[in-house]
């Protein structure tokens, strides 16, 4: 395992309080890594103490379905905060904190269906620790904002914007888009989405610049638009 991930680990698990649970909080723009490091780190956490330690909740699980941003007008901008079931996703989170006797659900999206699809990762009674990840974590608007308080740390993965955008423009591809179309959705979504994320990296806990997070080969990160 690299040094830089090693430290990361280390830092993590070192949030875990001697009962209950902690919620470690990746945010970042679209395409910076945090899905990746977010699954890195559940991987080593359990590596080195026992399955199950750790364990995953993506914010992309409660992007709406594609029938219901068409009925809302908004399927052209799936990504942006709007197209998120934001209080679900909030109450989730609370949930985890609270909910720790008995396995909790949580859903995850699929690139192949294009689809969030339930029940994809479960958190067991025993899981210590539970890293989630996604793009509006660390933003101040409702129901966001009241959430920060219960992430134990915020962490902002950071990618250089032009290594971000040919990570997106490689997703859309692999995603079905051809090249014109994909390039133009990385330029008018992701790139609007990716702003708005960095307007609010002073208030993370902490900066892990994207070459602490080693990906493999074709790996690609996140969903459809987040």
């Amino acid at each position: 395992m690299p040094e830089a991930l090693a430290a990361l680990v280390d830092d993590a698990l070192a949030l875990v309080p001697a009962r209950g649970r902690a919620l470690l909080g990746l945010t970042g723009a679209p395409g910076a890594g945090k899905s990746t490091l977010a699954r890195q780190l559940v991987a080593e956490a359990d590596a080195r103490t026992a399955p199950g330690t750790a364990g995953y909740l993506p914010m992309d699980g409660f992007h709406l379905s594609n029938a219901q941003l068409e009925r809302l007008g908004r399927l052209d901008r799936k990504g942006a905060p709007d197209t998120f079931d934001a209080h679900g996703y909030a109450a989730l989170v609370r949930r985890l904190l609270t909910e720790t006797d008995h396995p909790v659900y949580v859903p995850d999206y699929d690139r192949r269906l294009h689809e969030p699809v339930a029940a994809r990762h479960v958190i067991g009674p025993g899981t210590r620790l539970v890293v989630t990840e996604g793009n509006y974590l660390a933003w101040d608007a409702e129901p966001w904002g009241s959430l920060r308080p219960l992430f134990a740390e915020l962490w902002y993965v950071e990618a250089d914007d032009a290594l971000r955008e040919e990570r997106l423009l490689r997703r859309q591809l692999a995603g079905g888009r051809d090249e014109a179309a994909a390039r133009e959705w990385v330029e008018r979504s992701d790139r609007a989405n990716g702003e708005l994320v960095k307007r609010f990296r002073s208030a993370c806990t902490r900066v892990v610049p994207t070459g602490a997070v080693p990906r493999r080969p074709g790996g690609a990160e996140g969903a459809a638009g987040g």
